[in-house]
């Protein structure tokens, strides 16, 4: 079978699982467990920011950034399709109380779109605090979020006195395919979600990287959660030997994801935006009647699945365990895929 469905399909390597078989280990409650210890360091260093906090996943990342930055009541920018919006269970209304307004359109934004999206009204409005960016989108399929419109969206909101996050669940692709580097790249923010667990393929966490007094208070709220892990060193140990092999690597990813794109864009039935794959998600959309959810158990009869993200339209991602091979014969079955549903 080969799984398209997300990049967060990977199984731990035989060096990450060695690697953590070894982890040296404490109480990460106590702060004392040296591998969390290191991991934190070392991405806190990589991203530019005074500290960082492991956490179990980009939702809880994410949702840290939004409480220790909002008041219950406030609304928070985002782009169309934000996953902080469409992925998260509605945690942003449940945990923080605040409300989403969306900017722009694609997932992608520049600072005039976002402004236009501030309330400054009497004081029945909500209050505007915080403005969420996403890069790459994951939504839009991996597009990345050109550096200059962040600066600028950066640098208008804390003129209006709002906060700026980056979800950077995949920074790791967007500096893979700029040739920028991780700090240039979260540089604009106050704060900083990175995942671990996809394109670098460590089987759980992820990270916010913020200032350090901004880290501590979401450490609090982190235990509140339920998120105090004991003896999490063996699970930062997986993710600090991705963060430090698996980076390099991205770029066969992104070249398997434009060979699929290619192949797909060619399906009688199916539309490819070439222009816009530019990291390792591509998605297909589909002519009608054709639907995402009929394709996709086409596909999964056939050896391939993918994702309905829509009701016409396929997403799939490459990632570490879909060697180039495999991806290009996965183009291969969704055109057969497609062709049996059309043919009913």
């Amino acid at each position: 079978m080969i799984d398209l469905r997300s990049d967060t399909v990977t199984r731990p390597t035989p060096a990450m699982r060695e690697i953590m078989a070894r982890a040296e280990v404490g109480d990460d409650v106590f702060g004392e467990d040296p591998s969390v210890r290191a991991l934190e360091e070392e991405v806190a260093a990589l991203l530019g920011k005074e500290a960082a906090l492991f956490v179990t996943s980009g939702t809880m990342s994410n949702q840290l950034a939004i409480a220790l930055q909002t008041r219950p009541g406030d609304e928070v920018i985002v782009g169309e399709g934000a996953h902080v919006v469409f992925y998260e269970s509605g945690a942003g209304a449940a945990l923080s109380g605040v409300q989403f307004t969306i900017a722009g359109a694609g997932g992608l934004f520049v600072a005039e779109e976002m402004e236009e999206r501030i309330q400054a009204g009497p004081y029945w409005s909500p209050r505007t605090s915080l403005v969420c960016v996403e890069n790459t989108h994951n939504r839009a399929g991996g597009r990345v979020f050109p550096q200059r419109a962040a600066e600028r969206v950066a640098e208008r909101a804390r003129s209006r006195g709002l906060a700026v996050h980056l979800d950077g669940a995949r920074i790791w692709n967007a500096a893979a395919a700029t040739g920028l580097s991780p700090v240039h790249l979260a540089s604009p923010f106050d704060t900083v979600s990175v995942c671990f667990s996809k394109g670098l393929g460590a089987p759980v966490g992820s990270a916010l990287c913020a200032p350090r007094e901004m880290v501590e208070r979401a450490r609090r709220l982190r235990k509140m959660w339920g998120g105090g892990m004991r003896q999490s060193g063996i699970l930062a140990a997986g993710a600090l030997h991705a963060l430090r092999n698996h980076r390099e690597r991205l770029g066969d990813d992104h070249a398997a994801a434009t060979a699929f794109a290619e192949r797909a864009a060619r399906i009688d039935g199916a539309r490819v935006d070439l222009a816009r794959v530019e990291t390792n998600i591509v998605n297909v959309d589909l002519d009608a009647p054709l639907t995402g959810e009929a394709v996709a158990i086409a596909a999964k009869g056939m050896g391939l699945l993918v994702n309905a993200s829509g009701p016409r339209r396929i997403r799939v991602v490459t990632h570490l365990d879909a060697p180039r091979t495999d991806v290009e014969r996965a183009a291969d079955l969704l055109a057969q895929a497609v062709a049996s549903v059309k043919a009913g």
